[in-house]
């Protein structure tokens, strides 16, 4: 998982500024030169900045490209000049940088930038003077320190025609980074700081990922297991350890093996599968039962017997099986998080992801560790009634609507039409419902013992259980329930919805209308777009019609089964100056990557990624931002104009709406320079 580039260079900024009162003195020295002092109008001239970098010092490159920073000459006046190329620069040194997230190219030794200018047809004879800035920073390991230095060239435009020696194509374009016969590139870091800086990234991505809601309700399961029968306290740490090292084998191992032979889609195949999240849901609605009091989960006696017997064997098989099985529910969430890390493998990078996963797996693992280490602490309370079992009932009553996620995924992604959200948040209303009259102790499951004494626990847990309930009720009707959004399926599966209603019975002036917007784009007979975007659902068909309406396409990487989707859509998408844009300055297109939806067999592809066919709408998503952006965690936003090429930097999930909007309006500035 990477981070966004410029929250990166902000970070670094920061960094770098707590030494900024400290000078690099002559770690870089320059001389400005003009190729020639007397021209004629019409005529191409070159500036050159001859540069000296005392050892362990550097500089970035010119191309933007491959900084943040680039080092450029910045013109107070360009009326004189009637074109201006980019900066020229030998090949820098490339490497990866990991406070970056990208490719960053440095010069670390004598280097010569150059900038070739055409001098207007229309410039007066006589004497110029014409002031510049030229912009670098001086780094060293440790720091950086911006530079702004003023220069001034003179020199004189004579009469006479302009000499053909002197008139040339000047250079507009970078030429592609990607030197394969640099055989000078250069670590921006020690290998052993940056394979660390990614192993902490990945730890806290494991943490993070504990708080999804198919991961946090595995914790409790862990415990019921451990408490199965009785253990010395040296077996219980034991056993503990064995559980942990599984996980992280498991996901180190498997995780890598799977991507090298399946490559980077199978995450998002295992986490919108039909069947692995039905699978899901019947161990998630399982666990609820269980906790509900109908049954109890144990192992065979035979089986626990031969455990007691022989502890080793049977001991590392039932904990490896649990490990397993947390690692196989819970990768429906994970797995777009580790999803960066698993093309990094299946392209054949190995140590990197390794270390990757094995900071993911280990952070992944160390709650699940601590909870088996003391099972102890549950099984010393009541077993029945009592505290232990309320509990239960309430993580039971959590799993029953926590467990309709998986069934929704697989609703969506194939089109079922049977867990709409109106009767997705019928069931957890009801199901809340019921967990709130339980704490009151006005319901009696198996095992409970009477209340005598209302706790105040129970009485606030109660009331906030009916606040939640009430807080839904208006959903039934069209309410957007932010905060509940990526939980819950996408409005546009809502078969009531008051706020679409009376929206498409406003005034046609208060959306935006055009006639030579297609009736039936392609495949909007089942995919939608939220608060009544006009928009496509097909990348060739959209790419058309932003040409045909001259207007920057706007590319949504999204997917049915992608909670951060519903959530942008939720509190960005609906900001009103958001939603005006998208409507009125770009083309829309939700590219769905999860989508089940089997395309005719002439559109089928070979995949140059990974040599799979390529026969459904989102496996040929998929393929498509893995391929063409290198990029497969949803949702991912890409502006591009009328050839397709990038307008600015991608961006990823991020709530903030004033940042999101300064995306647009910096892609439609760049649209509208061509």
């Amino acid at each position: 998982m990477k981070y966004n580039k410029i929250i990166n260079y902000i970070f670094f900024v920061l960094f770098t500024s707590f030494s900024f009162n400290e000078t690099i003195d002559d770690a870089v020295s320059y001389k400005i030169n003009i190729d020639r002092n007397i021209i004629h109008a019409g005529e191409n001239i070159t500036i050159e900045a001859d540069i000296k970098i005392k050892k362990g010092f550097h500089i970035y490159s010119s191309n933007p490209d491959l900084t943040l920073s680039p080092s450029y000459f910045e013109w107070m006046d360009t009326t004189l000049f009637s074109a201006i190329g980019i900066m020229e620069e030998p090949t820098p040194y490339i490497a990866f940088d990991e406070m970056f997230s990208m490719e960053v190219g440095k010069h670390k030794k004598d280097v010569k930038l150059s900038q070739s200018l055409t001098i207007s047809k229309d410039a007066l004879i006589g004497k110029h003077s014409v002031d510049g800035t030229f912009i670098y920073q001086a780094c060293d390991a440790l720091k950086c320190i911006p530079h702004w230095d003023d220069f001034a060239i003179e020199f004189e435009i004579v009469e006479g025609n302009a000499n053909s020696q002197f008139i040339n194509t000047i250079n507009t374009e970078y030429p592609s980074f990607i030197d394969e016969n640099n055989e000078e590139k250069d670590t921006v870091v020690d290998s052993a700081s940056s394979l660390f800086s990614f192993f902490l990234m990945a730890f806290l991505a494991g943490l993070a990922a504990l708080l999804t809601p198919c991961v946090f309700p595995m914790i409790p399961m862990t415990v019921a297991f451990f408490t199965g029968h009785e253990k010395s306290k040296s077996q219980a740490i034991r056993d503990a350890f064995i559980f942990g090292f599984s996980i992280i084998g498991i996901y180190t191992i498997v995780g890598i093996g799977v991507s090298i032979m399946f490559g980077a889609e199978i995450a998002n195949e295992l986490a919108t599968s039909a069947v692995a999240n039905i699978i899901f849901f019947i161990i998630f609605y399982i666990f609820a039962f269980s906790f509900l009091g109908a049954f109890e989960i144990v192992l065979p006696t035979s089986f626990v017997n031969k455990m007691n017997k022989k502890a080793d064997k049977g001991g590392l098989i039932g904990i490896f099986f649990m490990a397993f099985t947390l690692v196989l529910v819970s990768f429906s969430c994970t797995g777009p998080i580790v999803g960066t890390v698993l093309i990094e493998s299946a392209q054949g990078e190995l140590l990197k992801p390794t270390i990757g996963m094995l900071g993911f797996s280990l952070s992944f693992a160390i709650p699940f560790t601590l909870f088996a280490i003391f099972p102890e602490w549950m099984q010393s309370l009541p077993k029945s009634g009592g505290w232990l079992n309320s509990v239960k009932v309430v993580l039971g009553f959590l799993e029953l609507a926590l467990g309709l996620k998986f069934l929704s995924i697989a609703d969506q992604t194939y089109h079922w039409g049977i867990l709409d959200r109106e009767i997705y948040l019928a069931l957890w209303i009801v199901i809340f419902t019921l967990m709130g009259f339980y704490l009151l102790g006005k319901i009696q499951l198996a095992h409970d013992s009477p209340i005598e004494r209302l706790s105040v626990s129970r009485l606030l847990m109660a009331i906030s259980t009916f606040t939640f309930v009430i807080y839904m009720i208006p959903g039934m009707f069209g309410a957007p329930l932010k905060g509940l959004s990526g939980y819950l399926p996408p409005m546009t599966s809502q078969d009531f919805d008051i706020i679409k209603t009376i929206r498409e019975n406003k005034s046609p002036t208060s959306y935006i209308e055009n006639d030579n917007f297609p009736a039936n784009p392609r495949f909007s007979e089942f995919l939608h777009l939220p608060h009544g975007i006009k928009g496509f659902y097909d990348y060739n068909e959209a790419l058309e019609y932003s040409r045909k309406v001259n207007k920057p396409l706007f590319i949504d990487f999204t997917g049915h089964g992608c909670v951060n989707c519903r959530k942008m859509e939720e509190y960005v998408w609906a900001d009103s100056q958001v939603l005006n844009i998208l409507q009125k300055d770009y083309v829309v297109v939700a590219l769905y990557v999860d989508d089940k939806t089997t395309l005719p067999e002439s559109e089928w592809f070979t995949s140059d990624y990974d040599g799979k066919i390529k026969k459904t709408v989102g496996k040929q998503n998929f393929d498509f931002q893995i391929s063409k952006f290198n990029s497969n965690a949803q949702p991912y936003y890409v502006l591009l104009n009328e050839h397709e090429q990038l307008l600015v930097e991608p961006r990823a999930y991020d709530l903030d709406v004033s940042e999101f909007v300064n995306f647009l309006e910096e892609g439609k500035h760049e649209f509208n320079k061509k």
